[in-house]
C-alpha cells in the first residue's frame, strides 16, 4: 500500500522511480495484485516501456518479467510450498534481484517486525535489514532500511481493490490514514536524502508532505495509471472502476473497552480465506474482497462499534471470516501502552 502513495510523491519531488514489485505470498498482500484491481493497468511491460514511462511520468510500478529478474518469479512461487517464505537469504535475493535489475542509484527498504510480519522478532527483522542493506550497498546501490512495527495493520484496509482505494483516498485527502502516511513519509524522506535531492531525511519528509497536501502526488499517480493502460479518471472516480464485493457486513466489538492487541497475521489469513490471497501458486484472486475500516490499537470501543468491515463474495464466506477473526481482537479495561511505529534506521556498514 505504501508503494502506491510513495512512488508518485517521490516523482513529484524530482526522483525517477522504476519500482519493480511482487505478488502476494503467504498471509501478506502484493503490490501487483492491488494494481491488478485497476481495469486495464498493465503490470507486465517490456523494459523499453518501463524506461519510457519512468522518463515521462517519473514513476512506474510493474512486475519482473522476461528481461527483468526472470528467475525470481519461479523462486517466488515455490517458497510457499517449500516452507522457505521466512528464509532471510531467499528474501534478500528475491527483493534485491528486482530492485538492482531496475538500475537504481538509491534504495530504501521497509523491514517489518511484529505479529503481522514474516519475521516477528525485531532481532530477526534487524538481521534481514542488515542482509538487504549490505547486499545492496555491496552491489553499488546506496541503500538504507527502516524497521517498522507490524503489531497492528499498517493501513485501515486489507485486500487488493480496498487497499488501492485506501491509497487513492490518502493521496487525495479524502480520508486520513495516519500510520500509512507516517511510514510513507519516513521512507520517502530517507530516499530523497540518499538521492541527494534534499539535505536530510527530515527535509525530505516535509517536501513529501507538501506534495500530498497540494494534490500533485495524486495527479502524478493518475498519470502513471493512465500511461500504463488504466482509466483516466480513476483518482476522481475510484468506485466507478475498482471491483466491489457483493456482500458487505460489520464485525461488531460485542463488548466495551480499549482495543489492546490485534493478531495481524490472522487478518491476513482472513483475506486469503475470502479469496483475496493465494493458497497455491495458480489460484485466481477475487480482487474485490477483503477488510476495511479496521479499528486501531488503543481505540475505545462500545459493543455496537465495528472492529472492521468485511467485503465477501457471499454471506457464507463472510460468516466464516467473522468466526475466524473475532478472536484476533483483544479488549482491555485500560488503554494499552503506545508502541512506536518507526524503529531503527539501518545504514551501510562502515
Amino acid at each position: 500500500n505504501v508503494s502506491l502513495v510513495l512512488a508518485p510523491a517521490l516523482a513529484v519531488c524530482g526522483a525517477y522511480v522504476p519500482m519493480i514489485s511482487g505478488r502476494g505470498l503467504g498471509h501478506t498482500g502484493g503490490t501487483l495484485d492491488k494494481l491488478d484491481a485497476i481495469p486495464g493497468y498493465r503490470t507486465a511491460v517490456p523494459e523499453e516501456e518501463l524506461a519510457r514511462v519512468v522518463g515521462s511520468i517519473g514513476c512506474a510500478i510493474v512486475g519482473a518479467g522476461e528481461g527483468i529478474a526472470p528467475a525470481d518469479k519461479r523462486l517466488y512461487a515455490i517458497r510457499d510450498v517449500t516452507g522457505t517464505v521466512e528464509s532471510i537469504d531467499l528474501i534478500t535475493a528475491s527483493i534485491l534481484s528486482k530492485k538492482l535489475a531496475a538500475g537504481l542509484e538509491g534504495l530504501v527498504l521497509d523491514v517489518k517486525f511484529g505479529n503481522g510480519a514474516f519475521l516477528t522478532d525485531p532481532e530477526q527483522a534487524g538481521a534481514l535489514a542488515r542482509s538487504l542493506v549490505d547486499g545492496a550497498n555491496g552491489a553499488g546501490c546506496k541503500t538504507s532500511a527502516l524497521l517498522t512495527d507490524m503489531n497492528e495493520p499498517l493501513a485501515r484496509a486489507a485486500g487488493n481493490a480496498l487497499e488501492t482505494k485506501n491509497a487513492i483516498e490518502l493521496l487525495t485527502g479524502a480520508r486520513e490514514d495516519s500510520r500509512l502516511r507516517e511510514v510513507t513519509l519516513a521512507l520517502g524522506g530517507v530516499l530523497l536524502e540518499l538521492g541527494g535531492l534534499v539535505e536530510n531525511a527530515q527535509v525530505g519528509e516535509e517536501k513529501l508532505a507538501g506534495v500530498l497536501e497540494d494534490g500533485s502526488a495524486a495527479e502524478r499517480f493518475a498519470q502513471m495509471v493512465s500511461e500504463l493502460g488504466g482509466p483516466n479518471d480513476l483518482v476522481e472516480n475510484p468506485d466507478a472502476h475498482l471491483p466491489e464485493a457483493p456482500c458487505v457486513c460489520d464485525l461488531l466489538a460485542g463488548g466495551s473497552g480499549f482495543l489492546s492487541t490485534i493478531d495481524v497475521r490472522a487478518l491476513g489469513h482472513a483475506v486469503v480465506q475470502l479469496g483475496g490471497g493465494r493458497l497455491k501458486q495458480d489460484d485466481v484472486l477475487d480482487l474485490s474482497v477483503g477488510l476495511d475500516r479496521i479499528a486501531r490499537v488503543g481505540q475505545a470501543l462500545e459493543p455496537d462499534v465495528p472492529l472492521l468491515r468485511i467485503h465477501a463474495r457471499d454471506e457464507e464466506s463472510a460468516e466464516r471470516v467473522i468466526a475466524s477473526v473475532r478472536n484476533a481482537f483483544v479488549l482491555s479495561e485500560e488503554p494499552p501502552e503506545a508502541c512506536p511505529l518507526l524503529g531503527s534506521r539501518i545504514d551501510s556498514t562502515p
